[in-house]
C-alpha cells in the first residue's frame, strides 16, 4: 500500500499551475455519452476516479482516446445499459451515469456508488427528481433497476445537491418538452457542465442562478476545456498557510474560492489576486478567525474544511468549525490530534485551539479531502510523518507529491511502486538550497 512521507518544516515558496477540476471532469465524462458526434475534454487530471469514468464509458461500449491531459470520447457505440458493481464502488460519481443512460436509451441498471465514506449519502434526491421526469425505479437487493420515457416537468430540489443537479440536467436533454429545476445548485462545477453541453448545441438557460430550463436533445459535438480545480487551489494555500512560505497558484479563477481566501486574509496572510492567478505569503503565527460554516456556493465548500483546519492547528486562539453539508466529515481529526492538533468535536461542530507546535507521526488517510489535511499538517510539523492508505488522496490530486516538492517540500511517496514510478525522496530545494538527511521513520 502507497504512503506518504514528509519531512516536516520546510517553507513552500514557487508557482504551481493548478489542475483540471477533478469535480467538474466526472460529470463531463458522464455527459459525454448524450454528444452524438463526440466529446473532447482538455485539461482532465490523471486521478483515479478518471480511470475509473473510462473503464465505465468503454464498458457501455464507447471509444475513449487518451492524449496527455486530453480525452475523446465517442458515445456511437453505446451497447450497454448497467454498470458492473465493480465498477459503481469504485467512485461516489458513478452515480452520474444515471441520467444520460436514462436520457440516451430509457433504460439503465446500477448499484450502490462508492467513494468517501463521510455520512449518510443517500441518493434519493437524484431518484426524486428523475421521478418527476417519469422514470420508474425498482430495487433488486443491491441492484437498481430503472426504465421510463422521460418528459419535461418542474421540478424542486428539496436542498441544492450538485450531483442530483447535474443528474436532472443530463436526464432533461433527454426528455420532450422543457423541463425547469428549481432551488438547483450553483457551484462553478454546474456552469461548467452546462458550458460543455452549451458548446455542443443544447439549449440550457439560467446557467450560475437557482432556477434552470433546459430544452429536450442532444448536443452534437464539441471540444472542451474543463475548469481549474477549486478544491485543489484550496488545497496548496492551506499547506502555504501552515508551513509558511510565499506560492503563486497560476490557471485559476480565484474569484472560485473567495470564500477561502477571506479565511486566510484574517488568519493574517498576505492574498493577491490577478486574473487568473493567486499569490498566498504566509504570516506565522497565523491568528485563529471567525467561525467557519460550511455551505453550498457560494458559502464555504465542505471540501475545504479539513485542509483549512489543518492549516490553522497553529494559529492562536480558538476558531469553530460548523459541518453542515455531510454528517461525518471529521473522520481525519483524529489524524490531526495524534500529529498535536487540539480539536474538540460535538456533534457538527469542532473546535480548535491553537498549538504552539505540531510533531510528526503515522497515520491513515481516511477520505479524499481528509488525507490531504493530513499531509498538510505533516508539512507544518516538527520531523518525520506517514500518510498511510494514500489511495484517498490519489482520487483527487494528481502528483501530490511531485507538486508539493516543486514549491520546497520534503516529501515522498513509498512502496515497491512508488519507488520505481518517483525514483524515492522528492527534495524541495527551497531556500537552503540543499535536502534534509534521509532517515527511517
Amino acid at each position: 500500500m502507497e504512503s506518504i512521507v514528509v519531512e516536516g518544516g520546510r517553507p513552500l515558496e514557487g508557482r504551481i499551475a493548478v489542475s483540471g477540476a477533478k469535480n467538474s471532469v466526472l460529470p463531463l465524462l458522464a455527459a459525454a455519452i448524450l454528444f452524438q458526434n463526440g466529446c473532447l475534454l482538455h485539461n482532465c487530471p490523471r486521478l483515479s476516479d478518471v480511470e475509473a469514468s473510462v473503464e465505465i464509458l468503454e464498458h457501455l461500449g464507447c471509444r475513449v482516446d487518451r492524449g496527455g491531459h486530453s480525452i475523446w470520447v465517442d458515445a456511437r457505440g453505446l451497447c450497454r445499459e448497467e454498470i458492473p458493481k465493480a465498477l459503481m464502488e469504485r467512485m461516489r460519481s458513478s452515480i452520474l451515469f444515471l441520467g444520460p443512460l436514462l436520457a440516451r436509451t430509457g433504460r439503465c441498471t446500477l448499484y450502490e456508488p462508492g467513494g468517501c465514506c463521510l455520512g449518510v449519502r443517500p441518493i434519493d434526491l437524484h431518484l426524486k427528481g428523475l421521478e418527476a421526469l417519469g422514470a420508474q425505479f425498482t430495487w433488486d437487493r443491491d441492484r437498481l433497476i430503472c426504465r421510463g420515457k422521460l418528459r419535461g416537468a418542474a421540478v424542486t430540489l428539496p436542498f441544492p445537491s450538485v450531483g442530483a443537479t447535474e443528474n436532472l440536467i443530463l436526464a432533461a436533454l433527454g426528455a420532450e418538452g422543457t423541463t425547469t429545476i428549481y432551488h438547483a445548485a450553483r457551484e462553478p462545477e454546474i456552469g461548467d457542465l452546462i458550458g460543455l453541453l452549451t458548446a455542443g448545441g443544447a439549449r440550457i438557460y439560467g446557467a450560475g442562478t437557482s432556477m434552470l430550463q433546459i430544452e429536450g436533445g442532444f448536443p452534437d459535438a464539441a471540444a472542451y476545456t474543463v475548469l481549474p480545480d477549486r478544491m485543489e487551489a484550496a488545497t496548496f494555500l492551506s499547506a502555504a498557510a501552515a508551513a509558511g512560505g510565499d506560492i503563486c497558484l497560476d490557471r485559476m479563477r480565484p474569484e472560485d474560492i473567495r470564500p477561502v481566501t477571506q479565511v486566510f486574509r484574517a488568519a493574517g496572510c498576505r492574498i493577491t489576486e490577478g486574473k487568473t492567478e493567486l499569490r498566498i505569503a504566509s504570516a506565522h503565527p497565523l491568528q485563529s478567525v471567525p467561525p467557519i460554516r460550511t455551505a453550498p456556493y457560494p458559502g464555504f465548500p465542505t471540501d475545504a474544511q479539513a485542509p483549512v483546519m489543518a492549516a490553522l492547528l497553529r494559529a492562536k486562539g480558538v476558531t469553530v468549525f460548523e459541518e453542515t453539508v455531510f454528517a461525518d466529515r471529521y473522520r481525519h481529526v483524529p489524524a490531526l490530534r495524534a500529529l498535536g492538533g487540539n480539536i474538540q468535536v460535538s456533534g457538527a461542530i469542532a473546535a480548535l485551539i491553537g498549538v504552539a507546535e505540531l510533531h510528526g507521526a503515522q497515520v491513515e488517510a481516511t477520505d479524499l479531502r481528509g488525507g490531504a489535511a493530513m499531509v498538510v499538517a505533516a508539512l507544518s510539523a516538527r520531523g518525520r510523518s506517514r500518510i498511510g492508505n494514500v489511495r484517498h488522496i490519489l482520487r483527487g490530486y494528481e502528483d501530490f507529491a511531485q507538486r508539493l516538492a516543486s514549491l520546497g517540500a520534503e516529501i515522498r511517496m513509498e512502496n515497491e511502486t512508488a519507488q520505481s514510478r518517483y525514483g524515492g525522496w522528492y527534495y524541495g530545494l527551497g531556500r537552503t538550497g540543499r535536502p534534509a538527511q534521509e532517515g527511517a521513520v
